[in-house]
């Protein structure tokens, strides 16, 4: 099978490789379809670590699959051949406090599927836990089923930071997670939804899914956007999807006071300063966020029901361009929004 492998900073390889072996008891064989390029790919690739863990060997990417079983293992009752499932990337434990209390993303033995701990799934084939396997509706594309895991990530976030009911709301950072977010804000009864950007087509894909006040800060202060509108009293949330630290200090600015800042998005510095005193002062509540809390299946009513548009997906590509497709990301090149790989038939 052909694998995608990140084998230095900035360089992806694609390699012949055997079959996984059969699936184990427990464990169904997925011919991958599609996957979705997610900004922590991107970490990955451009800085060669997330924080403080580092890639010492080549690593498979990419956590946002969907494909077919095409072979389940002993003891698997819940799937059979041609099911059509979206993979959490996530395999836990199920019996840790955090896993037995609602919060398998803080499992102490999680091994996650995408990055140095376990191959991600950018190749054609991979054997994971039949319980990780999750079953999508049939009416649904690969490309749409594709967006179950980001949607999922916003589902848990609402979980801990919830919108406050007419109330206004700044998302900084207008890639895909970003207008997720911006979008299930003003479906969750924000009276005012901003979105701010530096690059004008993310902007735009924002506006094509209903977000309308969109600020380009290349050209208009974001603070002051938002303080003008709310005359001085500041957004009652801020999600900060971008998580650089100017992005970092701006959202403690633009923050009503108790109101909340949460950071959505993965700063490539590991140390930096901001204001904190300004956080003090308002008595801000600062909250972060660790992947999707296993929230696959509401994310798939949600896709379901047409709350969540397809048009933030703007780019397709085939398995043997995917460095092609990491550097148009990187770069914003082309217009790109959501970038999706196919795997073949």
């Amino acid at each position: 099978m052909r694998t995608v492998e990140l084998v230095a900073r900035r360089t992806l390889e694609i390699f012949e490789r055997p079959l996984p072996p059969d699936p184990a008891a427990g464990e169904v064989l997925v011919k991958l379809r599609a996957v979705g390029l997610c900004g922590s790919d991107l970490h990955w690739y451009q800085d060669f670590r997330i924080g403080h863990t580092h890639v010492t060997s080549p690593i498979i990417l990419g956590h946002e699959p969907v494909g077919d079983v095409v072979a389940v293992g002993r003891g698997v009752t819940t799937h059979k051949v041609g099911d059509k499932v979206a993979v959490e990337p996530s395999i836990v434990c199920g019996e840790c406090e955090f896993c037995r209390s609602g919060s398998p993303n803080n499992c102490v033995k999680c091994v996650f599927m995408g990055g140095p701990q376990h191959p991600g799934f950018f190749r054609e084939y991979a054997t994971v836990p039949a319980r990780n396997a999750e079953h999508f509706p049939s009416s649904f594309t690969y490309l749409q089923a594709t967006l179950i895991e980001p949607v999922a990530v916003i589902v848990h976030i609402l979980e801990l930071a919830p919108i406050p009911i007419g109330g206004t709301v700044a998302v900084l950072g207008a890639g895909p997670i970003g207008c997720l977010m911006a979008l299930m804000a003003k479906l969750n009864g924000a009276s005012h939804v901003f979105i701010a950007d530096r690059v004008p087509h993310r902007l735009r894909i924002a506006r094509q899914m209903g977000i309308e006040s969109t600020i380009d800060t290349n050209r208009e202060n974001l603070v002051d956007g938002i303080m003008d509108w709310t005359n001085g009293r500041g957004a009652d949330v801020v999600y900060d999807a971008a998580g650089h630290p100017d992005t970092i200090q701006m959202g403690l600015y633009a923050a009503r006071p108790g109101g909340q800042y949460v950071l959505i998005g993965i700063p490539s510095e590991t140390v930096f300063n901001i204001d904190i005193h300004t956080a003090m002062n308002k008595e801000l509540r600062i909250q972060t966020i660790k992947r999707s809390n296993h929230k696959g299946y509401e994310a798939m009513d949600l896709i379901a029901a047409g709350k969540i548009p397809d048009v933030m997906i703007t780019h397709v590509m085939g398995i043997e361009q995917t460095p092609e497709g990491f550097e148009l990301v990187t770069h914003y090149r082309d217009g790109v929004g959501k970038l999706v790989i196919e795997m073949g038939n």
